[in-house]
Parts: structure tokens; sequence; C-alpha cells
């Protein structure tokens, strides 16, 4: 397998949106400066709330129909309501607290499952959905974070895998009363792609769904230019980039280790876990960015290549048609899949 490698530039600064941890984002100019617009372009319309623990903004630039993004975010309150392993109400919520190890759940429940499922076979289990009894021992979140004690979490790894999730159709049934579920690693991709079909129906044909850092780009900017995406430099202020991408109606995820993290005694502790150990991942890499057409796929690649490592995450990428991956390791070079470079804009 080769691996295309490069110093990065240091990061360039301009007028990046800072709404998301992941990536940062700028839309230029609706108009390239030679175009002639047959009529003036409106202003993009846009809506933002803090939904899904995060900041959610859904921008439009092709129509000024206000009640479209009134619709967008009552989407993510829906799956929100389906999803969240905290709220109470939810159906996650009530399947991690059954009371019977048989339930029928929602068609979302089953779509995300299955694809969720399918990054745990593809990844061996280093991708793992039944995560949740570490994920909620570790509080990244904390005013002042603590290291879990090492007893506890030795006594939680029994109880995550995978292979005790058995699901047929709307059918979900566990072969383990201890297995609990986190979708938290891959929800977001596919409540983008949810929002994304629904605009789609509305005609709507430029946009851009931010759901905290993981951005969505239906289709081009209004001028037929692509949208320009930009690259988080880890560990820096949220305005400063180490690259930016052109990026036409495509998914751009990132999964890193300066998202929800802390430090104790030098040592980074951040949310990607290994399932095998219930610490951090510690492979070298600091940031996995996956581009794709489906959101869903980008949200589960980039967790997945990130904790499979620089040549495994690589070859899972290169293997899958459509899928473009760039890695960044803690000396930060850059490595890409194979076509992911061409992305990247030139100053």
């Amino acid at each position: 397998m080769e691996l295309f490698k490069h110093m990065p530039k240091r990061a360039r600064r301009a007028v990046y949106s800072a709404l998301g941890p992941i990536l940062c984002l700028a839309v230029l100019s609706a108009c390239s400066q030679g175009a002639v617009p047959a009529k003036k372009q409106s202003e993009p319309i846009s809506r933002s709330e803090f939904l899904l623990n995060t900041f959610v903004t859904i921008t439009l630039y092709d129509t000024e129909n206000t009640s479209i993004l009134d619709d967008c975010i009552t989407i993510c309150k829906d799956c929100e309501a389906i999803f969240s392993k905290t709220l109470e109400t939810s159906e996650l919520y009530r399947i991690n607290h059954r009371t019977e190890q048989t339930l029928t759940v929602s068609d979302d429940m089953a779509a995300l499952l299955a694809r969720g499922l399918y990054y745990c076979e593809r990844s061996d289990g280093a991708f793992d959905i039944t995560i949740e009894p570490l994920s909620s021992l570790w509080d990244f979140t904390a005013e002042n974070p603590e290291l879990p004690d090492a007893s506890e979490i030795a006594g939680l790894l029994p109880r995550v895998g995978y292979q005790n999730l058995k699901l047929e159709e709307n059918t979900l049934t566990f072969l383990s009363p201890d297995t609990t579920i986190d979708l938290g690693a891959i929800a977001k991709g596919y409540i983008a792609d949810k929002i994304k079909s629904y605009l789609k129906t509305k005609n709507v044909a430029s946009a851009i769904i931010n759901l905290g850092g993981n951005v969505l780009c239906v289709g081009t900017r209004p001028d037929g230019t692509p949208f320009h995406i930009g690259l988080q430099m880890p560990f820096a202020e949220r305005n400063e980039t180490i690259e930016v991408m052109g990026i036409d109606d495509l998914s751009v995820v990132s999964s890193g280790v300066y998202e929800r993290h802390f430090i104790v005694d030098g040592v980074n502790y951040h949310h990607i876990l290994d399932p095998s150990t219930g610490y951090p991942y510690d492979n070298g890499l600091i940031s996995v960015t996956i581009l794709s057409e489906s959101s869903t796929d980008g949200d589960g690649l980039s967790t997945t290549c990130f904790s499979l490592g620089l040549e495994k995450g690589m070859e899972l990428a290169d293997s899958i048609d459509g899928v473009y991956a760039c890695f960044i390791d803690q000396d930060y070079n850059i490595y890409y899949s194979e076509g992911a470079e061409d992305f990247i804009l030139q100053e």
C-alpha cells in the first residue's frame, strides 16, 4: 500500500466559522469574481441551535423559505429523541434500560444499528457500538475531569462486545443482559443524511449541514463552485486551519484526540476509547478526516479508521469506492488515501 505523505503547511488564518469543534467552515462569495449572475443572488438563510450536545447550524443558499430550516431543526430533535443515550425518554435509553432481551426497534434505530454493526465487523471490534459502559465511565465534560479507577475499567471490559447483538430487520436481540449501546460515534452522520434527504424533497440544491463540525455539503455554492471546508489544526484555535478543501456534494467528518479530552500528569486522555483496554487509543494518530457521499459512513469511518491506526485505517479507506481519508499523526505529518489530496485547494 502506498502512503502519500507530506509535511503540513502552517495553518492558514481566514474567516472561518468556529461553530464546530472538529471542522472550521468557510463559505466564500456566492458568485465567483468573474461571473455575472442572471439575477441578484439572495442572501443565505441560516439557523443554529444547541442540539445533540453540540451546535447545529443549517445554512441554505438557494431559498428564502425559513420553514425549511424549522423542519431541519425538528428532524434533529426527533433523532435526538431516538439516539440519545442520556435522554430518559429516548428510544436508545429505553433499549439500554430494557427488561426484556428481545425488542422491536424503530426503522431509524434499525438502520443505524445495522450500519454501526457493519463497521464493528469491518474493524474486528476496534470500533464497537457496545462501548457504552466504558464511554459513560469516562466523563470528558466534567469541570475537573478525573481518570476512572483502573479496577472499574477492568470490571466493565467484559460487558463490551458487539457480538452480543443480533439484529434481524427491526428485531434486536441481546445475547447478554449486560450489553448496552452508544451510537455517539455514528449518529450525527445519520442525522445529517436525513436532513439532506429532506432538503432534496424541497428542491434545495445548495446548503451546508453542520452538526457540531460534522459537515455535509448539499451540492455546490450558488455559482457552481465547490464549498471551501477548512480542516482544523489539532489543538489550535478553532479558526486555525491545517488545510482547506474544495467540497462538492460530499460529507466531511473528522475524529481526533483534541475534541473531547483532558490532560493528567502530561498525558492526553481523549474520547476515542479502545474496547479491548477501556482506555483511549494511543496509536500515534491525532486526527482522521473522511470525505464520503454518505455522512453516516463518514462518521463511522472516521472513528473506525482512527481506531485501526494508520496502516490498517488507510487500507480500509482505500478499499471503499468514493471514500477519501486524511490522517494526521502526532508529528503533524499528513497522509492521504488515494485521491484525497485532489480535494486540497492550493494557495
